[in-house]
């Protein structure tokens, strides 16, 4: 079976390496152009030599991982069977060293591959396979790789059937191999948290132990601060501070908004009031000692701090405190329930509650018909786009643009399915060039036509339905025995389909989950 699959892998680099022959020619000239366009075939073919290109490295990634982890087997395979943890020690030490300067790179770079070709090679077998078809990037194993590490092998099974199984092609998502490596992370990131077999609960109360702050001397008289804080305080500082940046930004304003960001941190930490100790052991106020003439004290200019609205969306039954299943908080991914039903009951204005339907995990949609986009609209947009929707774009939701797909001047409506989220950049570039959106849909952000007319799929939410209450279940349960028992009884006559027919029975039965859940879905978005 491995050596037909090798023999197969063998011809496919074959195959690309005849295409990129051709296609350099093409490129050079040396191919006559079949079309009345030399240069659109010539440009054609650059980008199409990329793709094939990109497909090579990735064959060649896994010819790289199956050598690898060749070479380790075939050591381990010859030493005697009876040896010694110390000489185990000694000739993996030696494995090590002989891939690093077999490769020229540090032990540490060798030690990470030898590891990352085992998991491959033992473990991860769809993703060596998807890699060795060309279908996935070294990266994109890699965040496999990753993201797998510490889950049993049921558990890595299922996050890498999730997104490379033979049933992902009739889905209608984007394939893993077309998100750029950090969306593939942000993605499989947050389904190993819904999906891991420790409750986020848990794992969050192990990780705020170890919360901080740490500061780091760079070179230039700079220096590095960085927080390690539960992800809603960091999200909230983060979203207030880009805000407020985003309100002191003029046509006067020189400063980008990178720098803008670290001004407004930097007043608003030396604002605090705190005391800190002089080198002499007296102490002096932080806010009037320590700026700089120029820079923080000179640097900021009274604006008002804006609020910055950080949306967590949170499956009903969670919210009750019935179900453990994490919320989402906009920009970051699965919080604990436990944390969204605090901003929820503390009423942190920085925060907009979003319930989702107990069917399917999805939100309803809202709709307008005049050409201004109502405040309710653009939290829906955020919520479904959740980053700027061009391909690869990382920026968050907060910070872009709300934007009609067609204009409103060229017959475009003020709909979900007519706009669109897009970052200032890429604002900038749909108006400029040639590259388009195509159509969106209430659960899905568009996609994107190249001025080359290559058409890339967009990158939706994946949206879940959310866990059932083991005692609301119970009680369906309890309701199809007595049906069963009486058939002429005024009940549905299978488990209901949906969360009102669900709440319905239970209300008319007088059960508390019932009333609770009728109250909660009713409160409006």
């Amino acid at each position: 079976m491995e050596s037909a699959a090798a023999v197969d892998s063998m011809e496919a680099m074959m195959a690309s390496m005849a295409a990129i022959a051709v296609l350099v020619d093409r490129t050079e000239g040396r191919s006559g152009s079949t079309g009345s366009d030399p240069l659109r075939d010539q440009s054609d073919a650059c980008l199409e030599g990329l793709e094939e290109t990109a497909r090579m490295e990735a064959m060649l990634a896994a010819r790289k991982v199956r050598f690898t982890a060749g070479f380790a087997d075939a050591t381990r395979a010859m030493s005697p069977p009876d040896e010694h943890p110390q000489q185990r020690m000694a000739r993996e030490m030696g494995v090590v060293a002989e891939v690093a300067c077999a490769l020229t790179v540090s032990e540490r770079t060798a030690s990470a591959l030898l590891a990352e070709s085992r998991e491959l090679t033992t473990t991860l077998r769809l993703t060596l396979a998807a890699l060795q078809a060309g279908n996935l990037s070294w990266q994109h194993a890699r965040v496999m790789v990753d993201e797998t590490s510490g889950l049993d092998p049921a558990g890595a099974a299922a996050l890498e059937g999730h997104f490379l199984g033979p049933e992902v092609e009739s889905l209608a998502t984007c394939p893993a191999g077309e998100m750029v490596p950090a969306r593939f992370r942000h993605k499989a990131r947050t389904w190993r948290e819904r999906h891991h077999p420790v409750s986020i609960e848990k794992r969050h109360a192990r990780s705020v132990l170890d919360r901080r702050l740490e500061y780091a001397p760079d070179r230039d008289g700079m220096a590095w601060l960085s927080a390690y804080l539960p992800a809603d305080q960091a999200a909230g500082i983060w979203n207030g501070i880009t805000a407020t940046a985003r309100a002191l930004q003029s046509p006067t304003e020189d400063r980008t908004l990178t720098q803008l960001r670290a001004d407004v941190a930097a007043k608003l930490l030396l604002s605090a009031g705190f005391t800190t100790s002089t080198p002499t052991g007296g102490s002096t106020d932080a806010s009037t000692e320590g700026e700089p003439a120029t820079g923080i004290a000179s640097g900021i200019r009274d604006a008002a701090s804006p609020a910055a609205q950080v949306l967590v969306t949170v499956p009903v039954f969670a919210l009750m405190g019935l179900t453990d299943e994490p919320a989402d908080l906009d920009g970051y991914g699965p919080i604990p329930a436990s944390m969204a039903r605090k901003l929820v009951a503390d009423g942190a204005s920085s925060f907009r509650r979003v319930l989702t339907d107990p069917r399917n995990g999805a939100p309803l949609e809202i709709g307008r018909n005049s050409y201004p986009i109502p405040a309710a609209m653009r939290q829906w947009l955020r919520l479904r786009d959740r980053k700027c929707s061009f391909p690869g774009c990382n920026n968050q939701s907060l910070d872009n643009e709300a934007d009609h797909i067609l204009a409103w001047a060229d017959g475009g409506t003020t709909g979900i399915t007519n706009l669109e989220s897009v970052c200032r950049k890429h604002h900038r570039l749909k108006h400029t060039t040639g590259w388009t959106p195509t159509d969106a849909s209430t659960h899905k952000p568009p996609g994107w036509t190249s001025p080359t007319g290559r058409h890339y799929q967009s990158e939706h939410h994946d949206w879940e339905p959310p866990q059932w209450p083991p005692q609301i279940l119970d009680e369906l349960k309890i309701l199809e025995e007595l049906k069963r028992q009486d058939p002429g009884a005024a009940m549905p006559d299978s488990p209901p389909a949906d969360d009102a027919q669900i709440r319905d029975t239970l209300v008319a039965e007088g059960h508390s989950c019932g009333k609770a859940l009728s109250r909660i879905c009713c409160t409006e978005i």
